[in-house]
């Protein structure tokens, strides 16, 4: 479908361009989407992989085949989205959705549809093993697990690592002191250890599932270091039919990611909250947690009017999204300090495991709604964009006016021949390639790329000012202090120092120098700022290389070709399209060389390199 998405149904314009809008930003992450219809109600949850790509599948002719899809797209008014981490987080957090809105035009999950669990049995000598059933008598349970093979590996690793009972019996200290029970087959063929007839005792045992805890929880990095020295070993024994088992074993545990969205159930009815603030505006996102599952997902904007602090705004969120979801949670995680005391609620900062899990993910949702919010004022009106740049750039580069115009200067020869110049122009932040210009150097000798910037910086804005064209806001001198020291020489030369901007940037470690500082500026890799001043650097690196090589070529052209009398740059060009070489031009045939250039030149390629060989 290419980039964009249009609809083609039948709905309001005000409508069409709120949903486009909506799904020129989407990302490219997998999640759970959400549509609503005019009344403000849920009528339809689904899962992607790919979230642009599915919601933009909606709105495309060829899905009007079906026409229940049809009606379902017509009452779309707007649409909201949860990112995720995986393909299958996303399918939890689908089913948990479904089941709580239980949309109009969703298929409803059966309630016997569960996903399972490995639960450790709360009791003596604890039992582990898989159940699709949550009990609340005490016992562990860790998952849900997406893929019931998945979990079975887990489970059979447990089971070959350790020693576990897995028999119905009551082992009360009493009964196993009273020798009610014998050993069984499991512990003769090696799978047990025999804790009913006391060959094991409780705090080893309690040893064990300590570890296998560990497992359960997500650490399957130490899992899979023990797999594959498992692995070497069946292949030293050459057992490679259990090499191959394991083998697979390793590929599923690699493929699982060690952390789900939804997480251990021990996490029970908790509000998430994380914010992030720009200059004008604070973004909050509100995840509500139940059972250990994400069961709603919201970010709300706020328009700052004065200097608010992220924490004011934050305690402010918190407030509103809590009255507003009707949340009773005592326990809510933050990402820093509540000052403000709320009656019977615990704030949480974690500091790792599955709660710092959660922080985490709702910091991903808000600072992508934040992204996602700006490229649809973007799309909506682009000079707002350009001008917001600019503004970044003024106050970056320590500028008195936007820089509407840059021009950009870059030298370029070859072991001091051939030496050119290029300069390359941007305007509104965008390159304008009618404005760029090629400089043959004219006054130097040999390489000396101070000199030569000198050279085309002193033409360039000679020229400007003989022809009165308008100065830029901003010159960019590819290269360090010795090129910016050599180009405001020439400024001087012609009076313009301090009236025009002038800054180096030094590729190695991408340093920003200015007239007359020597410690050198060192912007955020990620910077707006940067990032334009690299890409007009690299446009002019670019196309002075391009001009370099076309000089370059004809030069060497005119020593290997047009040396020979009668031979012009035209023909030698001829010649070299087709033969690709002089040495293939040396082995041709007079004939073969004929064919191309003529009768009569080609007799005198030919007899010139004939008297070469």
């Amino acid at each position: 479908m290419g980039r964009f998405c249009f609809i083609f149904v039948s709905v309001s314009m005000e409508i069409a361009n709120h949903i486009n809008s909506i799904l020129r930003a989407l990302p490219d992450n997998p999640g759970v989407y959400q549509y609503y219809d005019e009344e403000g109600k849920i009528i339809y949850v689904g899962k992607a992989k790919n979230l642009k790509k599915r919601v933009c599948s909606y709105f495309n002719k060829d899905q009007y085949e079906n026409g229940k899809t049809q009606v379902l797209v017509k009452k779309i008014v707007d649409i909201k989205f949860i990112i995720v981490d995986t393909e299958l987080d996303a399918l939890l957090l689908e089913n948990n959705l479904i089941k709580k809105y239980q949309p109009r035009y969703n298929v409803l999950l059966k309630d016997d549809k569960t996903y399972p669990w490995i639960c450790i049995k709360n009791e003596r000598f604890p039992r582990v093993f898989s159940t699709r059933y949550l009990v609340k008598d005490g016992s562990s349970y860790f998952g849900p697990y997406p893929s019931g093979k998945t979990m079975n590996i887990l489970l059979d690793l447990i089971r070959n690592l350790f020693k576990l009972r897995n028999c119905n019996l009551n082992l009360s200290e009493a009964n196993i002191k009273a020798n009610k029970f014998k050993v069984c087959l499991e512990y003769h063929i090696g799978n047990c250890k025999a804790p009913c007839v006391a060959k094991e005792t409780e705090s080893e045992y309690n040893e064990t599932i300590a570890n296998i805890k560990e497992i359960t929880k997500g650490n399957i990095h130490t899992v899979t270091r023990h797999l594959k020295v498992l692995l070497q070993t069946h292949i030293e024994k050459l057992e490679f039919e259990k090499a191959q088992i394991t083998k697979e074993k390793i590929d599923a545990l690699e493929m699982f990611q060690t952390k789900s969205t939804v997480v251990s159930p021990t996490i029970t009815n908790v509000d998430v909250f994380s914010i992030v603030t720009d200059e004008k505006h604070a973004f909050v996102n509100f995840l509500k947690v139940m059972n250990g599952s994400i069961i709603q997902g919201h970010t709300i904007e706020y328009k700052k009017k004065l200097d608010e602090s992220a924490e004011d705004l934050l305690t402010l969120a918190i407030a509103e999204l809590r009255e507003r979801f009707d949340s009773n949670s005592k326990e809510v995680i933050v990402p820093f300090k509540i000052e403000i005391e709320f009656p019977e609620i615990e704030f949480i900062i974690p500091q790792r495991g599955d709660k710092k899990h959660l922080l985490e993910l709702s910091e991903r949702n808000v600072e992508y709604y934040r992204r996602e919010k700006i490229k649809q004022e973007n799309l909506v009106d682009p000079e707002r964009h350009v001008k917001r740049i600019l503004e970044q750039m003024k106050k970056d580069l320590h500028l008195t006016e936007e820089p509407r115009h840059i021009e950009c200067f870059d030298n370029s020869n070859f072991q001091g021949a051939y030496p050119v110049a290029a300069m390359t122009v941007f305007k509104d932040t965008k390159a304008s390639k009618k404005d760029y210009r090629h400089f043959n150097i004219k006054t130097v000798e040999g390489p000396d790329d101070f000199a030569s910037m000198e050279e085309i910086i002193f033409r360039r804005y000679k020229r400007v000012l003989d022809e009165k064209e308008s100065m830029p806001q901003l010159i960019v001198i590819d290269g360090g202090k010795g090129q910016l020291s050599a180009a405001l020489e020439s400024l001087d030369k012609l009076g313009l120092r301090g009236k025009v901007a002038i800054i180096g940037i030094a590729k190695r470690l991408e340093e920003i120098y200015f007239p007359g500082d020597q410690i050198p500026l060192y912007l955020d890799k990620r910077s707006e700022t940067l990032k334009i001043i690299q890409q007009i650097r690299d446009e002019a690196h670019r196309f002075g290389i391009t001009h370099h090589r076309s000089k370059r070529d004809k030069g060497t052209l005119k020593t290997e070709l047009t040396q020979i009398e009668g031979i012009s740059t035209i023909t030698a060009q001829k010649l070299l399209s087709h033969f690709k070489s002089v040495t293939k031009i040396k082995d041709a045939t007079e004939a073969e060389l004929a064919d191309n250039i003529g009768k009569a030149k080609a007799k005198i390629v030919f007899e010139f390199y004939k008297k070469t060989k």
